[in-house]
């Protein structure tokens, strides 16, 4: 059989004037697909056989293309967006046709030029189209361990349970609500340690590092960021958590831990609305 929207080693069944059919390795689906001219390798004969993607090009019929699209049927991918219409979006997959993300299964606003995580599956007219639910595409057989670093694409963000995460794009994963500092969006990129391996396989993740190495560079950050205003901050113990985060990229706690280890070396000191450097 001839399967669409997957990798495949097709027959080389006849040659017309402007291309190749082809046809399945045993010949006895009687299935036909056509590999234009401007793709067939030099010196091509009947019966070689060749790897090919099969798509549907600009009137639905079914196109064989030497090339390797961006993802093929399961997978998941980060597309960029080529043009957006009242239907849908058009994205970039590395073949002449743009790949359909239609309206209904998007879950954010789009931009044309930015990237998002999708999926590709195959509609109910037998068409290939990408979708932002992926969801069901991910899998929680990762190789990873506790504390292990990985690299996720965000591909959705609830306000009240974090961000989740596609591990190498595989994966499932999620940054729970109280780790995901700093503003962040789907499509973005990360760096990410696992804190848990849960029963199900998923992963729970952070941005932070161990709580002993972070504290330090917290520290860090708190002191480059006075140095920067002249060796003062406008935050305390009766900041809220809002301005800290807006301005540290770190939580309220983080903050008085990352303090609390300042004040104890004396690099810092409270004064009224604030801190203040030592010069220590």
């Amino acid at each position: 059989m001839i399967f669409l929207g997957e990798m495949q080693k097709l027959k080389v069944k006849r040659k017309v004037p402007f291309g190749v059919y082809l046809t399945d390795l045993e010949g006895k689906s009687g299935e036909e697909v056509l590999l234009p001219q401007r793709e067939v390798p030099k010196g091509v004969k009947v019966g070689d056989s060749l790897e090919v993607f099969i798509y549907r090009d600009t009137e639905d019929r079914l196109i064989a293309t030497t090339r390797r699209p961006k993802i093929t049927l399961g997978e998941v991918g980060l597309l960029k967006v080529k043009d957006i219409t009242k239907i849908g979006a058009f994205l970039d997959w590395g073949l002449e046709k743009d790949l359909f993300l239609p309206f209904k299964e998007q879950t954010t606003k789009l931009e044309r030029g930015h990237k998002y995580l999708v999926g590709l599956y195959i509609d109910k007219s037998d068409r290939l189209c990408a979708t932002m639910k992926i969801k069901d595409f991910l899998r929680s057989d990762s190789p990873y361990k506790e504390n292990d670093w990985v690299k996720g694409t965000i591909y959705s963000i609830h306000e009240d349970i974090g961000a989740f995460v596609a591990v190498d794009n595989k994966y499932e994963g999620l940054i729970p609500k109280k780790e995901l500092i700093g503003v962040y969006a789907p499509g973005d990129e990360v760096d990410l340690r696992v804190t848990r391996v849960r029963e199900d396989g998923k992963l729970d993740l952070s941005l932070r590092d161990k709580s002993y190495v972070q504290m330090e560079r917290d520290a860090e950050k708190i002191l480059e960021k006075a140095k920067e205003r002249g060796g003062f901050l406008p935050f305390s113990d009766h900041s809220s958590p809002e301005e800290i985060k807006k301005e540290l990229h770190m939580s309220k706690s983080a903050f008085k831990r990352a303090v609390g280890r300042l004040l104890k070396e004396k690099k810092i000191e409270f004064v009224e609305k604030g801190i203040k450097l030592t010069g220590k």
